[in-house]
């Protein structure tokens, strides 16, 4: 059974079929992506299968990818996961993303609180990794408030509309979390 979590505010949920339209408009926002590393999502039927790749991934414990809900809502205000997950080596990577008119508002610190409370307590994850744009100030300072470390820098790492660009990747060990 796929998890739900709960915070104060949120609703962090699978993301169904239902969730295509709010995702397209999410993935295909210019804002979001600019340091996602991600060309964007052009059709629902895109889309739909984006949401059935991350159920097969959650079956076969190597991602999980929730929808973020206010709470009183329906839509989704974006997405909060793991990927690269691996039970063996007891680690992740997590990313996030929000549209734009929720940002600056606590939500992606309390989503990725909750997801990475979760990873540890939950999944037993011993590392929780971010590979985070180095021109991305908004993720640098989110990852360092919970607790992440700097670890070093990827040379052009990652691309963004066909143009790379380096990044930096965090990590979080169990017990390091300020959760």
């Amino acid at each position: 059974m796929f998890p739900k979590l709960e915070t104060h505010r949120l609703l962090l949920r699978e993301i169904v079929e239902d969730d295509a339209g709010e995702i397209l408009k999410c993935f295909s926002d210019g804002d979001v992506l600019r340091y996602y590393g991600q060309k964007p999502l052009e059709s629902i039927d895109q889309v739909k299968q984006i949401i059935k790749n991350f159920s097969r991934g959650y079956e076969e414990k190597q991602l999980i990818k929730w929808g973020i809900q206010l709470k009183g809502k329906e839509k989704l205000i974006g997405t909060i996961g793991f990927q690269e997950w691996s039970s063996q080596h007891k680690k992740a990577n997590v990313s996030y993303a929000l549209f734009p008119d929720y940002w600056n508002k606590g939500y992606a610190t309390e989503a990725v609180h909750e997801a990475i409370s979760y990873g540890f307590n939950e999944l037993h994850l011993k590392r929780i990794g971010a590979v985070v744009f180095t021109q991305n100030s908004g993720s640098i300072t989110l990852l360092s408030k919970v607790g992440f470390k700097k670890e070093g820098t990827l040379r052009e790492y990652m691309y963004q509309n066909d143009i790379p660009f380096d990044t930096y990747i965090y990590s979080l060990l169990r017990g390091e979390a300020k959760i």
